[in-house]
């Protein structure tokens, strides 16, 4: 999930109101006896991109965005655990005080228990973004499929923000997304999923239960796939 959406009505940082809702909606999907898996990126706190555009060097700027990320995990594993939903927070960069190490075989093995796995710390490398660290995670721990939750009701061939006559996909393949450069996520993102065949589907996750919909294979958003 974008971190955007853990802002709620703000304009910065985390509003503990959106993420307690979010949790909810987690919990559902949860309840259903789905291994769930989370990837939060931090475009709510600090976005890496933007800072190396403004003259930041792109390697430390990264890096922050990354530490963002941990953060807005933290938060989440907060707001899931009060509901009783047993989480743990897994990072790319070891930071032992606050979370575990990533380790595939680990991350498994809580999602078998019926953990709420966060991944964190994107993939623990500058110059990729939270999306690729979505996808690689997904393809590492054998996920059946990738639910992007951003602020947008799906994959639009223009930014519907800006331009009222967009229009949006039902489905799409990933040749059309890269070859359209469409902004669902980037290019790496988008061919490891296609490499390995894992389908994607992006939704609005400010409708309420829309996490639960998708999972249980009702049509919303838009689905990406070969």
């Amino acid at each position: 999930m974008s971190g955007e959406v853990l802002m709620g009505k703000g304009s910065y940082g985390i509003d503990s109101d959106a993420v307690s809702i979010i949790a909810g909606e987690i919990k559902d999907v949860v309840e259903l006896g789905v291994q769930l898996g989370v990837v939060v990126g931090g475009g709510n706190i600090f976005r890496g991109f933007e800072a190396n555009l403004k003259g930041m060097d792109r390697t430390s700027a990264d890096y922050m965005g990354m530490l963002a990320t941990v953060i807005n995990s933290l938060a989440l594993q907060s707001a899931l655990e009060k509901l009783d939903v047993v989480t743990r927070v897994q990072t790319a960069i070891e930071m032992k005080a606050v979370a575990e190490p990533f380790i595939q075989r680990r991350a498994v093995r809580h999602l078998e228990k019926g953990r709420v796995v966060i991944f964190a710390g994107g993939t623990g490398n500058p110059y990729f973004t939270t999306d690729t660290a979505a996808s690689l995670r997904a393809v590492e721990i054998k996920a059946d499929i990738i639910v992007k939750a951003t602020k947008v009701d799906g994959v639009y061939d223009k930014d519907p923000v800006k331009y009222g006559d967009a229009k949006m996909f039902e489905k799409i393949t990933y040749n059309d997304v890269l070859m359209r450069h469409l902004k669902v996520m980037d290019a790496t993102a988008i061919s490891l999923c296609r490499e390995n065949n894992l389908p994607i589907v992006v939704f609005n996750l400010q409708k309420a239960g829309n996490i639960k919909r998708v999972i249980c294979g009702l049509s919303v958003g838009t689905i990406v796939r070969g």
